[in-house]
């Protein structure tokens, strides 16, 4: 399994839309791609900005490749963007899981 990882930077005036355009405009995205398996949003406000993270979790570095291209670490915006993120990162962090529990 591979977890992508994305983060941006919003103005906290702006979080509440950017967190309900993701949920429009990304989730379907993410959500076409055969091989997601899992994907969470997480937000963490500082002062005048709010922090997010994109983490999904997709079966192979081929199903990553589906979504993002055959640069898989370079990040994939929306045109809206421009409108919500204070700059836009170049990459995606990504990890192979080499280990996992699913006990509490």
């Amino acid at each position: 399994m591979i977890v992508r990882i994305w983060h941006g930077m919003v103005e906290v005036s702006k979080a509440d839309d950017y967190a309900e355009f993701m949920k429009e405009r990304a989730v379907p995205d993410y959500s076409s791609v055969d091989g997601l398996k899992k994907l969470m949003f997480l937000k963490n406000v500082k002062a005048d900005v709010a922090h997010f993270l994109l983490v999904t979790h997709w079966d192979s570095m081929e199903a990553v490749k589906q979504f993002a291209g055959e640069n898989p670490e370079k990040a994939k915006y929306y045109p809206e963007d421009d409108d919500y993120l204070l700059e836009k990162e170049e990459t995606s962090a990504l990890y192979e899981v080499f280990y996992q529990s699913n006990e509490a």
